[in-house]
């Protein structure tokens, strides 16, 4: 009798799963697979046959980690997998560290980098740290998949020594749930909301830490109230700084134009309400927050970092500005509320655009490399 094929995915949390890999999940459910998802809860996921909860933590100082790794080498070795998919820096670390004997018997490990954090401005330390573990690890993948251009291009300039080096566009998007929608549908949703028609709102989606970005944006916001008389930010995600923003905004004196929205379900609706979405974000992979925005046909601002100058051309589907620079983006801001700038032409292009990250597309691109290591 033929042994189940059996499939890991391995991430550090299981919001990265449920939120990006699901299809991919589903894909090998539909293949007569036997689907395992490690991550650190034993929660149950949809389309997964077996769920572990493994020790370990994003950063590679967590005694845990040591745990987490002897815990994934006895399931790997118990389960025999035909294929791992693992992202996530650590969990990646110490998957295929567990993985190496495997790998001699056949077991396949394909490795998404959703952003190394080594890049371009990257502090030094991360350099230090991060570079040589990805540089060493790259001989126990089979195929690393990066999801931007800087990365993609410094794997191979570096010659990082995975067996294939892919791109593909991101873990994909729903275009039949993120679209742009009518003026009057925008104003009925504003209505809904408790929004005006005459508000000018700004979107922000992301969860509330110092890289993305969020205290800056606020700081900005002083100065544009006195430009833009009916200013809305909304900030939906998780607060990962425990309430410090919140507390900057009473300093600054503009609770009343920021709204902190928390995790939310609803964010198609949310984003078809706003008319410009703001990215201050310090580092990105290929941040799927700016192509649900895109996608919902608003006018893009982001920093011109990696991730974001993948998705963006500046003056030609959305406007970029420098990390750190609030005079810049204060200008920017002032500008599109005036009029100033072509933001049709750019919502045009952006429409455009957006098809090649979409979901279909995506999976089309990453199944064909899961074929070339599957039986």
């Amino acid at each position: 009798m033929e042994k189940n094929k059996k499939v890991l995915f391995v991430a550090g949390v299981d919001i990265h799963i449920k939120y990006f890999h699901l299809p991919y999940l589903h894909y090998f459910k539909e293949q007569g697979y036997e689907v395992h998802v490690a991550t650190n809860s034993s929660a149950a996921l949809p389309y997964c046959d077996r769920k572990h909860g493994i020790s370990m933590a994003r950063s590679p100082f967590k005694a845990c980690n040591i745990h987490g790794y002897k815990e994934l080498k006895k399931l790997i070795e118990r389960e025999n997998f035909e294929l791992i998919h693992c992202h996530m820096p650590m969990a990646a670390f110490l998957t295929r560290l567990a993985a190496k004997r495997n790998r001699k018997t056949g077991t396949k490990v394909i490795y998404t980098a959703h952003g190394f954090h080594f890049f371009k401005g990257a502090p030094l330390l991360n350099w230090l740290i991060y570079y040589p573990i990805e540089k060493v690890l790259a001989h126990y993948t089979d195929c690393l998949i990066t999801i931007n251009e800087e990365d993609f291009f410094r794997a191979r300039k570096h010659r990082f020594a995975a067996k294939q080096i892919e791109k593909v566009n991101g873990v994909g998007i729903d275009l039949k749930r993120f679209k742009a929608v009518s003026v009057e549908e925008k104003q009925d949703l504003r209505k809904r909301y408790g929004y005006e028609k005459e508000d000018f709102i700004l979107m922000y989606v992301a969860e509330i830490r110092k890289q993305k970005g969020q205290q800056e944006l606020i700081e900005c916001i002083p100065r544009l109230k006195e430009y833009i008389p009916h200013l809305k930010l909304l900030l939906v995600g998780g607060d990962g700084r425990n309430g410090y923003c919140q507390k900057l905004c009473k300093e600054l004196q503009v609770e009343e134009q920021i709204d902190f929205l928390g995790l939310r379900n609803d964010i198609p609706q949310l984003l078809s309400i706003a008319d410009l979405y703001v990215a201050p974000s310090q580092r990105e992979g290929l941040p799927v927050n700016v192509m649900e925005a895109i996608a919902s046909g608003l006018p893009i601002c982001a920093t011109k970092i990696r991730g974001h100058v993948d998705l963006i051309q500046d003056e030609v589907n959305g406007k970029l500005f420098e990390k750190g620079n609030k005079e810049e983006l204060i200008s920017i801001i002032c500008e599109i509320y005036a009029k100033k700038t072509k933001v049709a032409s750019w919502i045009q292009q952006e429409l455009i655009d957006v098809k090649r990250y979409e979901i279909d597309n995506v999976k089309q691109a990453l199944v064909k490399i899961y074929e070339a290591y599957i039986k």
